[in-house]
């Protein structure tokens, strides 16, 4: 079979379609064969945001409130969960997904606004829950540091989850933060394989980058966790405790991991990326995942979608639990964010 591979520096060479889109195109060869481009360039769209603190009620998650800066994420990882939310937009979870992307650009004094409506209850924020906050765009757009600004001048707790090394510019601000014990971060941390992560993630942090980010941040009093997300059957799983040794030699206090999961469009996208790179392992991989989601590709169970179940989901748990309990990366008191100090704009500011 054969399968187009990504272009340079991206996670898929694929649109699907749609699935809000009334029509739907299908490329035909006409005889008129033109080469792909070697690269496919990012563009950004810029947005002026109605909202920007988005809650959710999720058993599955342990926050309540979160902030995506952009929509579209180009680290361009073939697995993310939130590529199907881009269909939202008229774009494809594709190639659309990790180059055409959003920028809300009034992030900062929305989120300024939303905080200082009456009856605000304060509880910590999470930057990253859809896409990351340091992801390569936010060197120019400054997003998310203005959104810690924000954070940090009104008390206000915030914990970050990233994959990109982009976080240590900010390194000014988390310190600041951490002092007032507002602040955690979590590396999102995948494989210790250069080669696969370039093809898994393409434009993320290499993974020695991303042990140096928690290397940093703990010198400098941030708290930090290792987020091994998601595990992949017969991919990644292998490197299971030797990413949590190595994230616990850099520091990180803690380890949590999440089982692939495969959302609508994800599915399709992950299959063709197995057939790409992996095609003599595709369906021994599938076989696993669909082992581990009872006969399915996805289960959106409560419960079970994080972590999934039967015998190779069980091994991994029991794999994860020797090693935290081995490495003692369970300090999860250290996660535990100051509420109290939150003084909302206009309010006065404790003197203690």
């Amino acid at each position: 079979m054969s399968v187009q591979l990504p272009p340079r520096g991206r996670g898929t060479a694929t649109n699907p379609h749609n699935r809000f889109a009334p029509n739907r195109s299908v490329a035909e060869d006409d005889g008129w064969y033109q080469e792909a481009p070697l690269t496919q360039g990012t563009t950004v769209t810029l947005e002026t945001a109605k909202s920007i603190i988005a809650r959710n009620t999720s058993p599955d998650i342990p926050f309540d409130r979160s902030i995506n800066p952009y929509r579209g994420c180009e680290h361009g990882c073939i697995y993310c969960y939130a590529r199907p939310s881009h269909a939202y937009w008229d774009m494809s979870p594709g190639l659309d997904f990790e180059t055409k992307l959003i920028a809300k650009t009034n992030a900062a004094a929305l989120l300024e606004q939303q905080l200082s409506k009456p009856g605000y209850q304060v509880a910590p924020i999470t930057l990253g829950a859809n896409t990351d906050p340091y992801q390569p765009i936010e060197r120019d757009y400054n997003l998310t540091r203005a959104t810690l600004e924000v954070l940090l001048r009104y008390r206000h707790p915030v914990t970050i989850i990233t994959k990109g090394s982009l976080i240590l510019r900010d390194l000014d601000l988390l310190a600041e933060l951490a002092k007032l014990n507002l602040v955690s971060v979590f590396i999102s941390l995948t494989s210790l394989d250069d080669e696969l992560k370039r093809i898994l993630e393409p434009r993320a942090a290499a993974p020695k980058a991303r042990l140096r980010a928690i290397r940093v941040l703990r010198d400098a009093g941030v708290p930090v966790g290792v987020l091994l997300a998601p595990m992949i059957p017969m991919i990644n799983d292998m490197e299971l405790e030797k990413l949590m040794a190595e994230a616990k030699a850099a520091g990180a206090l803690s380890a949590s991991y999440v089982m692939l999961r495969l959302p609508l469009e994800v599915a399709p996208l992950f299959e063709e990326w197995l057939q790409a790179h992996y095609p003599q392992r595709a369906e021994h991989v599938m076989s696993l995942v669909r082992q581990s989601r009872g006969g399915q590709v996805y289960d959106s169970r409560f419960g079970s979608r994080m972590r999934g179940e039967g015998v190779f989901a069980e091994l991994l748990a029991q794999r994860y639990s020797m090693a935290v309990k081995k490495l003692g990366l369970n300090r999860r008191d250290s996660f535990r964010l100051d509420c109290e100090a939150f003084c909302p704009p206009g309010g006065q500011m404790s003197l203690l």
